[in-house]
């Protein structure tokens, strides 16, 4: 039986800083947290009225306007400065009756911290000013000594805005640091999915030349030996028979050697490169001689060395696949084929023409796309195309220096 985890709750210092770094204007169940804080005030400024001394108690107006200035900061997310009005056209006549003035300044203080945190810093100091000085004026005309009061308490509600501009830059460098984690995040999500991409392109590219080779000498091959068998049964050839049936031997041989170590190398989960050993141009006789045994006289030259290992590559694959092609699409029992590959400059260059009928007019396949993304992939180009009197030819060059 699995044993279930639960998750752990949250201290309560990283709750608290998580309601610092969210954003008040969507945060979740924000009138529903406005009105347990308008609950709070409520109960604070009626604890402040009942149990000070700073003035007299509210009389029933006195509370009614007491109570009345805690219920627009339900709203207070919404509509900041017309929660902020409306508490100070409900403080100012409670101030006016000679109230004490304590009680009302726990929602005064959160309009004021409200405004400041989700507006503007110049929006900010306009407000606070303006909440100065229609104080200080109603203040003067009531009494001096609440006047010099509120000149005393000023500090504290400087202090309050200050806080709310601190916090919402705070929160904003937090945003930024997130959205450039987030980013970054994506960045990296895209670049794994073209890898991803990248790989399985090359993966159907090996496939491709693989498969596509094997069977196409698999083919001719066994079309040797049914012809052999056909021609003249009473003189049947065995030495022909034997040598047509080792090739294809050899070449599924081959074929599965070469299909085993992809397989195993996609199967490697933890390696850190999923490219197996890279074929060269050390390998190119071999590609000529399943060409030969598959009815083709085959020209190969080489002249090249030290070329570096992705260039090979390249250049082998493109050799492999317009061979195949030759032989597929040769049209002819005499067919020729001449390979040369040699350096020029910095370029490693590739032509393989032969003298057959060409690629055939049937449903197009890869071969040709495959080719040129090989030289593509190694910053090189590839032309390919029929011959004006007949064949077919494959011309790439492919930097010695590649870059993908």
């Amino acid at each position: 039986m699995q044993a279930t985890t639960t998750p752990s709750r949250p201290r309560p210092g990283e709750r608290i800083m998580a309601a610092i770094n969210r954003d008040p204007q969507t945060a979740e169940h924000a009138t529903r947290n406005d009105a347990l804080l308008a609950a709070a005030t409520t109960v604070l400024g009626v604890a402040l009225a009942l149990f000070t001394d700073s003035g007299r108690r509210p009389d029933a107006l006195g509370w009614a306007l007491l109570l009345a200035a805690q219920v627009p900061l339900v709203w207070r997310r919404r509509r900041p400065l017309l929660v902020l009005a409306a508490i100070g056209a409900l403080v100012v006549p409670y101030h006016a009756l000679g109230n004490a003035p304590a009680p009302p300044t726990p929602a005064s203080y959160v309009a004021l911290y409200t405004v400041a945190v989700t507006g503007r810093p110049l929006r900010t100091v306009l407000t606070g000013l303006t909440v100065l000085t229609v104080a200080l004026t109603v203040m003067v005309t009531i009494s001096a000594h609440q006047a010099l009061e509120l000149l005393r308490i000023s500090g504290w509600i400087v202090a309050v805005l200050f806080f709310g501009v601190d916090v919402r830059y705070y929160r904003q460098y937090v945003a930024a640091i997130t959205e450039r984690a987030e980013r970054a995040e994506r960045t990296r999500e895209e670049e794994a999915r073209r890898r991803v991409a990248e790989e399985r392109l090359r993966i159907a590219r090996d496939l491709h030349d693989l498969l596509a080779h094997t069977i196409t000498l698999i083919g001719v091959q066994t079309s040797v030996a049914a012809h052999v068998l056909h021609a003249d049964p009473d003189r049947l050839d065995r030495t022909a028979v034997a040598k047509a049936l080792d090739d294809i031997a050899d070449t599924c041989r081959t074929a599965r050697g070469e299909l085993r170590t992809t397989l195993e190398v996609l199967r490697d989960q933890g390696a850190t490169d999923v490219r197996g050993p890279l074929p060269g141009l050390h390998g190119l006789p071999d590609l000529a001689d399943a060409a030969r045994a598959a009815g083709a006289a085959v020209d190969l030259t080489v002249r090249a060395d030290g070329v570096p290992p992705a260039v090979g590559a390249a250049a082998y694959r493109i050799v492999q696949e317009a061979l195949t092609n030759a032989v597929r699409h040769g049209g002819r029992d005499d067919l020729t084929v001449r390979v040369l590959v040699y350096e020029e400059g910095d370029a490693l260059r590739v032509e393989v023409t032969d003298d057959g009928a060409g690629a055939g007019s049937g449903q197009p396949g890869f071969g040709l796309v495959g080719m040129r993304e090989r030289a593509r992939s190694v910053g090189g180009t590839l032309e390919a195309g029929p011959l004006p009197d007949r064949g077919f030819a494959v011309r790439a060059v492919l930097p010695r220096e590649g870059t993908a």
